[in-house]
């Protein structure tokens, strides 16, 4: 498959460079890298971005994230391999990702438990976690990045 375009946060000079800037302040937001980097993988199966979904399995191995856990991220809630803030933070990104699928988009439910894990920074954190990867994978799917692409 060949890209309908160069990745448009590289073809305006100052996108990827905001978008980096952002997940600069993500990362600073307490939440375990681990975690971070699962929710990126499941926001991004989820979204279907094979682009996305092989940077995020190579950089989860990166930050220590076992192999039980990169094969059933996609399974989380019937696999033994998750803790519960692992859980709360990845029921809080999928939910954020599919905001259409129902009448409330991130139910009370889904948001209290991942605040009984997480404090406002860290929370703020995996918000904007789930959004700068939804970011991407739209970008990606739409035009056509494949697995294995760099950006320069």
């Amino acid at each position: 498959m060949q890209p309908r375009l160069q990745n448009p946060a590289t073809v305006l000079p100052d996108a990827m460079p905001a978008i980096l800037s952002l997940l600069k302040a993500v990362h600073a937001g307490g939440v375990d890298q681990q975690t971070m980097e699962l929710v990126h993988l499941r926001v991004s199966q989820i979204n279907g971005c094979s682009a996305c979904v092989d940077g995020g399995v190579k950089s989860a191995r990166k930050a220590g994230v076992d192999e039980e856990r990169l094969a059933t991220v996609a399974a989380w809630r019937e696999a033994p391999y998750f803790g519960d803030a692992e859980r709360a933070a990845l029921a809080l990104a999928e939910a954020a990702t599919r905001l259409a699928d129902r009448p409330e988009a991130v139910s009370d439910e889904v948001w209290d438990a991942a605040a009984t894990h997480y404090d406002e920074k860290q929370l703020a954190a995996l918000v904007l976690m789930t959004g700068v990867t939804n970011l991407f994978n739209r970008l990606n799917a739409t035009t056509r990045q494949p697995a294995g692409a760099t950006w320069s």
